[in-house]
């Protein structure tokens, strides 16, 4: 139960980061600009934090499903999210990639971002609800850790795989670092448009 209980972790955060976000967009554009060592030290620090992260939530789950307006202030703060790491990237979209960089920079983002990572939050609380509830995992202390450790392998495997994809398609089809970035950047102001158009629809026109 226990094996079982880490592979679930694992395969539940593996899909939880394949769609596009703050944090794999970051990734690729550490992958392509600084190259796969760095964005392995990225990935490294990351899933670090991630551990504790879904440690963390898993316990916190029912106290964070009480909280009223959780979700709106998650939107807003993945709008500030997504509008300054697109502005980060908008601005240095021209610039060459540097040859040399420190290896805690690497790490450092990496552990930041593995606290700015409030889209987790709702993916826990639904996804660890529903698996707790259907009784595919335990709740004590020890099966939680298994499972955290499941969850930060997932995200490591995840992110892994993102990182040698965006190697993989930068040198097939010869894409330049300005182009990329300029791409990333669109895609992160869409997001943060995305979660205001969002909270002007439930506020305004839902009923």
């Amino acid at each position: 139960m226990i094996l079982l209980t880490f592979f679930i972790g694992l395969f539940a955060n593996f899909i939880g980061y394949i769609p596009p976000g703050n944090i794999n967009l970051t990734l690729v554009k550490i992958a392509i600009n600084r190259g796969l060592r760095q964005a392995l030290l990225f990935i490294i620090s990351f899933s670090c934090v991630e551990f504790f992260f879904t440690y963390f939530i898993m316990h916190a789950a029912k106290w964070l499903s009480a909280q009223v307006k959780l979700d709106t202030i998650i939107d807003w703060v993945m709008v500030i999210l997504f509008s300054v790491l697109g502005t980060i990237t908008w601005i240095h979209r021209k610039k060459p990639p540097e040859t040399n960089y420190s290896e805690h920079e690497s790490i450092r983002y990496g552990i930041l971002l593995g606290f700015l990572n409030p889209v987790q939050i709702p993916f826990w609380m639904i996804t660890g609800t529903y698996l707790i509830t259907h009784q595919w995992i335990l709740t004590g202390k020890l099966a939680l850790v298994i499972f955290s450790f499941g969850s930060a392998a997932g995200a490591f495997l995840c992110l892994f795989l993102y990182a040698k994809f965006a190697k993989y398609i930068q040198s097939k089809f010869a894409l330049s670092t300005r182009l990329i970035n300029t791409g990333i950047a669109v895609l992160f102001f869409s997001f943060a448009a995305y979660h205001v158009v969002k909270q002007v629809y439930l506020v305004f026109f839902k009923r």
